[in-house]
């Protein structure tokens, strides 16, 4: 199921500027059972996103009622939510007038082996660098075109993952997941001042640790940081937690705070899909909404 400014349609204006330009930001959730986990958490990055862009964050309501219908058409798997600053002519201003599109998609979930987590993965270092400009950083934006060249460095299935530095050689992230570090017991992620995707999942699992009494900070660092790290983790909406078990020639095994962090995930995943369940259908409601198309 596809939604296109609340009609179920695969289709989108030529003149979109999320097309022509990227003019738009979007974020990725899980599904289970019908349940979009964590959707209040993604729509106050979605609403955070779009002030920062100057989107106008309307029709809320029938937001949440299209996540949930859409969400609610599918059982398990992943959806993707798009907004953007709406139709506009050729060039780069906006024009005076807006009206945001928003699209909603259910997609199949990605088959990831169970070992992943358990055991981890193989990340390698990308010759792709993110760029700095602060007045995105952090921002799920819908330019993209650094992160899927960084992904296309490889077609080796046994590397799941890339790990980004911006041009100045700091490590930011991975192309699709935030980057954590435990140091002699702390947590460390990145800092994202400059470049960057501020994911949900990075998110919570900061205020999870912080709420099992860990240090958690956010730092600048350079490889030989990473390298020295006691364990290696990535996180992103559908992965949950990845443990690390190789970076180039470096290697880890999964270690105890990263596996308590992955189970902690999991349990606030199944507390929300049964919230979820249980509230379903009460966040709104199309009837009589005027953002319906």
């Amino acid at each position: 199921m596809i939604l296109v400014n609340g009609q179920e349609t695969s289709s989108i204006h030529v003149t979109d500027r999320g097309f022509q330009y990227g003019d738009g930001c979007f974020s990725t959730l899980e599904v289970r059972s019908g349940a979009p986990l964590f959707w209040s958490r993604h729509r106050s990055r979605l609403e955070r996103d779009c002030s920062r862009l100057h989107i106008p964050f309307e029709c809320a309501d029938a937001l949440d009622a299209e996540v949930i219908a859409v969400a609610a058409s599918g059982g398990d798997g992943v959806l993707k939510v798009i907004l953007t600053r709406g139709v506009g002519g050729r060039g780069y201003r906006w024009p005076d007038v807006l009206q945001p599109s928003r699209v909603i998609s259910f997609h199949l979930r990605p088959d990831y082996p169970a070992s992943w987590a358990s055991s981890g993965v193989v990340l390698r270092l990308c010759q792709t660098r993110l760029g700095i400009n602060p007045s995105l950083a952090g921002i799920k934006h819908m330019n993209r075109l650094e992160q899927v060249l960084a992904r296309n460095e490889w077609p080796d299935a046994e590397v799941q993952e890339g790990l980004l530095l911006d041009t100045l050689g700091w490590v930011v992230e991975g192309t699709m997941s935030n980057l954590f570090l435990v140091r002699s017991g702390r947590l460390e992620t990145p800092r994202l001042d400059r470049c960057g995707v501020a994911g949900v999942m990075r998110e919570l699992i900061m205020e999870l640790a912080t709420s099992l009494g860990m240090a958690v900070r956010e730092v600048r660092c350079r490889l030989p940081h990473v390298s020295q790290s006691d364990e290696i983790f990535l996180t992103n909406s559908l992965i949950g937690v990845w443990p690390v078990r190789r970076l180039e020639n470096q290697q880890w095994q999964p270690g105890p705070i990263t596996l308590g962090l992955a189970n902690a995930v999991e349990q606030a995943k199944n507390q929300e899909s049964l919230q979820s369940s249980l509230s379903r259908g009460t966040l709104g409601s199309n009837e009589g909404n005027p953002c319906i198309a």
